[in-house]
């Protein structure tokens, strides 16, 4: 149920700047190449969790887990969908009657961060694009398209009415196409950056990977930019900011996967009564943002569900024993405009290991983004360069072709068990490996007991 509306006067203000396709890449986390001063900035004002997660690697299935606190088998948005970037009254019937609009949505049932916010007296805004569905339960007051004036003016607006608000800056720029290089100088010098392992190196795939960092570097800026119009209307003081990105970048092992490239993102918070300069290691997941901004915004809200998250005020203040999560669970159900139901993927990672366990492997396809493979359109150069170099860096070229088994023929594994303490780029599985089968069963125990608690209907290791 919802809870009354409290006097809206006693809440802090959100700004959260959600970016896409970024991964843990900042230039305070040493990432070669890279320099974003204001994401830096942000970190060491707040706390930087270096451990923080996303439980579904696609724009939005992961924007709506982000939105109910529950994993997507269970909210109901299991892959990409529409985008209405608009209020609900404007969304015409031919819209609604998408074939994917009526499937692929967040369940009535369930309540949405936005909806939960307005019952209490915040006034709302999104920027760019909303990518979740139905607009119904995304009621907010202004869809914006993200420029200084339109941020300025939205904070005006909730003045006016006397009422705390919270808005959504979307940033798209680390999203495909990245800068083309070829035609725009960018600052990022191939030379200098660092290509993760599964990768293969070469002239094409360092431009493209430079072209990612030039286009974070873009995201970086617009960042500046929003905390810059933030600062000048003269609520810093009383607004909390959250910056996050909704998963890692279109390469093989990021998005649309579940290794760590694709998972783990940049989130940090800042804001009163929060630990300034502060590094937290404990495993965080998107999930816990829901119950974290209510219990900050002092809403206390009853679910007639249990969430999938909890909250990590704690840890934001320094609270003695908080503590994060034990496991961090994730999932990708490959299903949506495909010939079949999909394959079904899923993962558990403790902190050091991390297994991958899998459905469907033979029969079923993996759904693969147009921007994971196309160059004409999304500026992809490591897809076709790693099919080129495919005797070069024939391993390289096994991850590719698992990552898009129908059109490349990879036999895709049930089953991978990986060490990122010595494998941070997940090269080598440890799944049939003899001295590593406690820690195998110990991580599917641990799935089995999620799979049972979240009622996850499609898998059953």
């Amino acid at each position: 149920m919802l809870a009354s509306a409290a006097n809206a006067t006693e809440h802090p203000n959100i700004l959260f700047v959600l970016t896409e396709d970024q991964g843990a890449h900042l230039s305070l986390l040493g990432t070669p190449g890279l320099n974003t001063p204001h994401m830096d900035a942000l970190a060491t004002s707040g706390t930087y969790f270096t451990n923080a997660f996303v439980a579904y690697p696609v724009c939005s299935a992961s924007k709506a887990a982000l939105f109910t606190g529950l994993h997507s088998h269970t909210n109901g948005i299991l892959n990409n969908t529409h985008n209405f970037h608009k209020p609900a009254a404007q969304v015409t019937d031919p819209e609604r009657n998408l074939k994917l609009a009526r499937i692929n949505r967040v369940r009535s049932e369930f309540l949405t961060l936005t909806e939960i916010l307005k019952a209490n007296g915040y006034y709302q805004g999104v920027t760019h694009k909303l990518h979740v569905l139905p607009n119904e339960k995304f009621p907010y007051d202004e869809f914006l398209h993200g420029s200084r004036a339109e941020i300025s003016g939205f904070i005006r607006n909730a003045a006016s009415r006397k009422q705390p608000w919270f808005l959504m800056v979307n940033i798209p720029n680390s999203h495909r196409p990245y800068p083309n290089s070829d035609k725009t100088p960018i600052r990022v010098n191939p030379d200098e950056i660092r290509l993760p392992a599964f990768l293969p190196d070469s002239p094409a795939v360092r431009k493209d990977w430079a072209e990612y960092l030039a286009a974070v570097e873009q995201a970086d800026a617009l960042t500046g930019q929003a905390l810059e119009v933030l600062r000048q209307s003269g609520q810093n003081d009383n607004t909390i900011v959250f910056f996050m990105s909704d998963h890692g970048p279109t390469f093989q092992h990021g998005k649309m996967t579940l290794y760590d490239l694709g998972l783990r993102v940049p989130l940090m918070v800042r804001g009163s009564g929060i630990r300034q300069g502060s590094v937290c290691d404990e495993l965080v997941s998107e999930l816990d943002l829901l119950p974290t901004i209510l219990e900050l915004c002092g809403i206390q809200q009853t679910f007639d569900y249990p969430l999938h998250g909890h909250s990590i005020k704690g840890l934001l203040t320094g609270a003695t024993n908080a503590k994060g999560h034990d496991y961090i669970f994730a999932e990708i159900s490959n299903r949506g405009p495909l010939p079949n139901d999909g394959m079904q993927e899923r993962s558990v990672f403790d902190g050091r290991w991390k297994l991958i366990y899998r459905e469907n492997v033979e029969a079923a396809w993996r759904h693969v983004n147009a921007d994971s493979r196309q160059f004409k359109v999304w500026g992809n150069r490591t897809y076709a360069e790693t099919i080129r170099l495919k005797d070069t860096f024939p391993r390289q070229y096994q991850i590719l072709a698992e990552m898009d088994p129908q059109n490349l023929g990879g036999t895709v594994p049930t089953l991978e068990l990986y060490d990122l303490a010595s494998d941070p780029d997940e090269m080598q599985s440890f799944a049939a490996v003899a001295e590593h089968q406690g820690k195998r069963e110990q991580l599917l125990d641990a799935l089995r007991k999620w799979i049972n608690e979240t009622n996850d209907p499609a898998v059953n290791p």
